[in-house]
């Protein structure tokens, strides 16, 4: 696939604006081509970003530390590929070390890097877990999201108020008292 220009894509949005009825050359949507152009290079960072890359710096000077690790409500922006409208939500993102350990801020900026695509929150939520383990080889990976679909709250069936959970269990999370530990931990106050 070739990505497309610029003015390509300007030229999208202006068409995209008559579609729903307005008028792209009246003054209030003058700019709005490139404020919506500037705004998917924001929120579809994603495409250029690398996971691997960012899971490959990590620690072993850790003193043996081999308990969990969690990074928890780390906010989740991203984008349904079938309506092009917008999940919002938070992860729980949690491993257990085997001799590396992360810098804690490297799981916020995975959850970007997956989030910052057109998705399913499945697959995120797979990607995530995955990249995870594929690069840090922990004992085991655990992630969960949990965010509210604009496309489900804002059209069709119009249901305020829902969220998905969603959870990737990998290596030792599958063991239900890991996981169970995992659980109470996100839930906890502190």
């Amino acid at each position: 696939m070739t990505k497309p220009t610029e003015e390509e894509a300007l030229k999208a949005v202006k068409t995209l604006l008559a579609y729903a009825g307005d008028d792209p050359e009246r003054e209030g949507l003058l700019d709005t081509p490139k404020r919506v152009v500037k705004a998917y290079k924001e929120w579809f960072s994603g495409y250029d970003a690398d996971a691997e890359k960012v899971l490959s710096k990590t620690f072993e000077q850790v003193e043996g530390y081999d308990e969990m690790v969690i990074v928890k409500g780390i906010k989740v922006e991203s984008h349904c590929e079938h309506h092009m409208a917008p999940i919002l939500g938070v992860a729980h993102v949690g491993y257990i070390p085997n001799e590396r350990v992360l810098g804690i801020s490297k799981l916020a900026r995975v959850v970007d890097i997956y989030g910052k695509r057109f998705q399913t929150q499945e697959t995120m939520t797979a990607q995530i877990a995955d990249s995870i383990n594929d690069v840090l080889q922990p004992k085991g990976v655990g992630v969960i999201i949990d965010a509210a679909h604009q496309c489900m709250t804002t059209r069709g069936i119009h249901k305020t108020g829902t969220s998905t959970v969603t959870s990737r269990m990998l290596g030792d999370f599958r063991d239900i008292a890991t996981r169970t530990e995992f659980l109470n931990l996100i839930n906890s106050e502190n």
